[in-house]
């Protein structure tokens, strides 16, 4: 009796269903946008809120990487005063809710800067070298920015040192044995072996960043939230306008994860190979 010979599965039956559940919807929310006037006068009105979202999100998020490395470093320094400042950071931040944070910044935080950089350069004010900064120069976006940017950079911190310590310590040892400095053996032994663990997580976080760069429209910055909220106040259309609010928002976070995915399938291959 001769078997039938095995058949590769076709490339929807390989899709998974939440994936499919995802297109549809998808497919719906696209077909009332470009169906319905309604619906394409709301998201015409909610459009240029992207922009500011991926604009606050992004900047946030490359800065918050980069200050989380450095307190990560600090971190896993074997200086002692490093450590306790850095735990002690990472500490405080992650204890305050992010809204919270968010207000402190915007009207603590922003004055008390602004004025500390009038008292520092008041000399050169005076002669008319520097203009005399004032508050309501510094931008709630930039503030929102800010905010973000020590928020994460806390749980960032904390990711990369979880990556760093799950390098064996042998490793580091033969590496220093070889003649290799710190900043080679971190650059050639210990971030390519830390960024397969990093990266899961830390697409998690930029993800969850692109979630609440909402909080930010508390501050009045016009970014998704914010417009949704004077465009329902305003039309009374408030199921049309937060399903074209969700719906954005949807687009954003799940072709991220997506691409987080994407990412992390080739870096498995690659590190197989």
């Amino acid at each position: 009796m001769t078997s039938r010979p095995h058949r590769r599965p076709s490339l929807f039956a390989r899709l998974p269903y939440w994936l499919l559940a995802i297109l549809l919807l998808f497919v719906i929310g696209l077909w009332a946008i470009t169906a319905n006037q309604t619906y394409a006068d709301i998201f015409r009105t909610l459009s240029g809120g992207v922009l500011t979202t991926l604009w606050v999100t992004f900047v946030a998020f490359i800065a918050a990487t980069l200050l989380g490395l450095l307190v990560a470093l600090a971190r896993t320094s074997p200086i002692r005063v490093l450590r306790e400042i850095a735990t002690f950071y990472v500490e405080i931040i992650r204890g305050i809710p992010i809204l919270v944070f968010l207000f402190y910044i915007a009207f603590v935080a922003a004055p008390a800067m602004v004025a500390g950089f009038n008292w520092f350069f008041a000399p050169l004010i005076e002669w008319g070298l520097l203009p005399q900064a004032s508050v309501r120069g510094f931008d709630f976006v930039w503030r929102a920015i800010f905010a973000l940017t020590i928020c994460y950079s806390a749980f960032i911190a904390e990711i990369f040192r979880a990556g760093i310590e799950a390098v064996g310590r042998g490793q580091i040892e033969a590496a220093r044995s070889l003649g290799l400095s710190r900043f080679h053996c971190f650059r050639f032994i210990i971030f390519p072996q830390a960024l397969r663990t990093i990266l899961p997580p830390l697409g998690n976080d930029f993800v969850s960043m692109v979630k609440d760069s909402a909080l930010v429209s508390a501050l009045g910055v016009q970014d998704i939230t914010l417009l949704g909220k004077l465009s329902a106040s305003s039309s009374f259309l408030f199921f049309e306008t937060y399903n074209v609010v969700a719906f954005l928002y949807l687009t954003m976070t799940i072709s991220l994860s997506l691409l987080v995915r994407w990412l992390e399938r080739v870096m498995d291959t690659r590190m197989r190979t």
